[in-house]
């Protein structure tokens, strides 16, 4: 099975009078320079998130400090620092031309994933055993009844068939590398990858609801949404992904030879283990993030809300 990739989360900030107007224009111009960051390959991602901007207004006071976190997504740790430092390069520039100065914070980096076979087969062994999620009468009723609501015909099979279709290990992996050059090893991002380096790991799916929708028609967003919290139609998936967990558990637990398989697999792909030839260490460059404040709800005569801090930790 192929691993999966890094996802180095940078929070950035920038203070000075014209913070906002700095936030503008990083915001802008990585939104305007990002196709050319890295070439259109690997399936990276970068997305944004406004944290703070200026909340007051009243005294034309212009902002003090402003706040963007960026989420990187790609196939190798040299990508996502090629992309870091294209945003060095728009922070500093942003910060330039208003008069501010910039910060870097890292929240978060993960290795890519570390497959192990010998794990992925044995959770393989467990899922055949148990079966895919079956949904009964009740949910296809509920599942009919949102169809209506549609104003589609309720169909007599309700849900899609790939919901209770099992497909082993190899297959899936051919499926994904269809969309892969051959010379990508990683796909996508996640952050269980870290975990690979600690233990030998496997990662299996079980199908969450979805409806199927006739030729041409796609379902809102608040259908999935509806069917992940209504307990007739998302228990069967929570229960049978549960149910893996713990024999899958239990077959480590008891099972001395699969764990001497499983640590030689994971020995191999590192070179020796910890600290062997082909070994990632773990990239914790940075201070870890504790001093960063969860957002404090207040009430005042207004109601309930809540409060943002009006500069950095630490200021």
């Amino acid at each position: 099975m192929s691993g999966r990739a890094p996802i180095p989360q940078a929070h950035s900030a920038v203070r000075a009078p014209g913070a906002g107007e700095a936030l503008n224009l990083m915001f802008t111009t990585s939104k305007a320079l990002r196709d050319s960051f890295l070439t259109h390959h690997g399936g990276w991602t970068i997305s944004e998130a406004v944290l703070t901007h200026g909340q007051a207004t009243a005294d034309n006071l212009p902002a003090g400090l402003a706040e963007l976190q960026y989420m990187i997504r790609a196939p190798t740790v040299a990508m996502a620092e090629a992309v870091t430092a294209a945003l060095d390069r728009n922070a500093d520039a942003a910060a330039a031309m208003t008069g501010c100065r910039w910060e870097r914070h890292w929240v978060s980096k993960s290795r890519p994933g570390l497959a192990n076979h010998a794990m992925a087969g044995m959770v393989w062994d467990k899922l055949k055993q148990l079966g895919p999620p079956q949904w009964d009468d009740t949910a296809c009723d509920i599942a009919r009844a949102i169809q209506r609501e549609l104003g589609l015909a309720p169909m007599e099979d309700p849900f899609i068939p790939e919901m209770s279709r099992l497909i082993d290990p190899q297959s899936a992996e051919a499926v994904l590398r269809r969309d892969l050059p051959p010379s990508q090893s990683h796909s996508t991002s996640d952050d269980y990858t870290e975990m690979c380096w600690h233990a030998p790991t496997a990662r299996f799916y079980i199908a969450r609801p979805a409806l199927r929708a006739p030729e041409g028609f796609a379902y809102p967003a608040w259908v999935m949404n509806a069917l992940g919290g209504i307990p007739a139609t998302i228990d069967p998936m929570v229960r049978r992904a549960a149910q893996v967990l713990a024999v899958s558990g239990l077959q480590v637990l008891e099972d001395a030879t699969l764990r001497s398989r499983a640590m030689e697999e994971f020995n191999a792909r590192t070179g020796g283990g910890i600290g062997g030839s082909d070994w990632m260490a773990p990239l914790c460059d940075y201070d870890p993030p504790l001093h960063f404040r969860w957002p404090e709800y207040v009430t005042t005569h207004r109601g309930r809300d809540w409060w943002i801090p009006s500069s950095m930790p630490g200021a």
